[in-house]
């Protein structure tokens, strides 16, 4: 998984994926060579990345056992972590949604990486119980219909989707759009506490939050919900409820596409050319879930926009791990943090290979990105609970 020697990094991930599934167990090799998988030499597998375009090693047993042995070197900055079984994925996404509208979606289909799709109806119904991993499709949880209020308000597709909203809400028995998403939320937070694991991007990541901070406070003005916004609520935010952020203040006007301070899209000055990220280094043998969470096969990441495009670095809680960051900007891209017993991710950002996505724009065609590093981030996050939990030292 070098830059050298795969020419396919991202379809690597689904052949791994795919050798779970088999009930076959795969070492994942942190910080050796990429963080390349050890898989099982069987003429099936070897077949398998012959026709998805896989790069791959056959190794004798004195090679990789001799592997082994320098990874496991307290010299060495590595880890052979053991992938067990292939987790049961799900894409909170809404029903319709194009495929290329959101990175993950489509990484998983190149990657040949099986998912459902999961909304409102049954995350509220408890259908999250069945996954094991759960991806926050670019959703607007505070109920403002993603802040498009201001450049889109007359547009065909932003009337319609207003009005599904709303009749799903009342459908699932909620006066408001705002109520029902806090619900769903509620229900999102408490699969996590219960050991899920949540990936989320772009607008889901700061618009979850604020809607748990929220939570009992009506922070919609009168376009999004028919009334009026409760005074001075940004004062009654309470940032206890949130996984990641803090202090952040509220953008009130409904005329700017800005949910909050937490999102550093309006405030960095980065060009194009000079936008990029860095991803932390941490120990393989003390710190694995963050070591996972940035095997690549390059420390430097080229950064992309979105509706929430990076975190405000003083924003973040001091108990989430910042992953990836660009410290001159003081921001951070790609967060991790732990939640009762399971884990979240936040990463920001709309496309890795589309720099600036706008509405209606075409789909990133992966052919192309076969090697993508902002890629291989989410299919990390895809098979970190593949990982056979290490006993605690007590």
């Amino acid at each position: 998984m070098d830059a050298d020697s795969q020419k396919n990094h991202l379809k690597a991930y689904g052949l791994t994926y795919w050798t779970l599934s088999k009930e076959l167990k795969v070492k994942w090799l942190l910080n050796y060579r990429g963080g390349s998988f050890l898989l099982p030499d069987t003429q099936e597998i070897q077949r398998e990345c012959q026709i998805r375009g896989i790069s791959f090693e056959v190794l004798s047993d004195a090679k990789t056992e001799s592997i082994l042995e320098d990874i496991s070197s307290p010299s060495q900055n590595m880890e052979a972590v053991i992938l067990e079984k292939a987790p049961k994925i799900a894409v909170y996404t809404p029903k319709g949604k194009l495929p290329w509208d959101d990175a993950v979606t489509m990484v998983l289909q190149y990657a040949e990486i099986p998912y459902e799709t999961v909304y409102d109806e049954e995350v509220l119904n408890d259908g999250l119980l069945a996954f094991d991993w759960l991806h926050l499709h670019h959703e607007d949880f505070t109920g403002q219909y993603g802040k498009f209020y201001g450049a889109y308000r007359a547009a065909s597709w932003y009337i319609e989707e207003k009005k599904e909203a709303e009749a799903l809400a009342i459908k699932l028995g909620y006066n408001k759009v705002s109520d029902e998403k806090l619900a769903v939320a509620l229900k999102i937070r408490d699969y996590v506490i219960g050991g899920g694991f949540m990936f989320a991007m772009c607008s889901a990541t700061d618009s979850f939050d604020i809607a748990l901070s929220a939570e009992g406070i009506d922070i919609c003005e009168p376009m999004f919900d028919g009334d009026g916004s409760d005074s001075g609520y940004q004062n009654k935010i309470d940032y206890n409820k949130t996984f990641a952020f803090t202090n952040y203040i509220l953008e009130r006007n409904p005329m700017i596409y800005e949910f909050s301070s937490i999102d550093m899209t309006q405030k960095r000055m980065v060009s194009k050319t000079s936008d990029y990220f860095s991803l932390m280094d941490f120990s393989a043998k003390w710190d694995p879930i963050p070591t996972m969470l940035c095997q690549n096969h390059t420390a430097l990441v080229k950064g992309f926009m979105g509706q929430t495009t990076s975190f405000t670095r003083d924003e973040i809680k001091s108990s989430v791990l910042v992953l990836g960051e660009t410290k001159s900007n003081g921001e951070a891209k790609y967060i991790h943090g732990i939640k009762g017993k399971g884990f979240f991710t936040f990463y920001g950002g709309h496309d890795p290979e589309d720099y600036q996505h706008r509405v209606g724009d075409s789909k990133t065609e992966l052919d192309l990105h076969p090697t993508s590093p902002g890629y291989r981030l989410i299919l990390n996050n895809i098979l970190f609970p593949a990982a056979r939990k290490k006993k605690q030292k007590t």
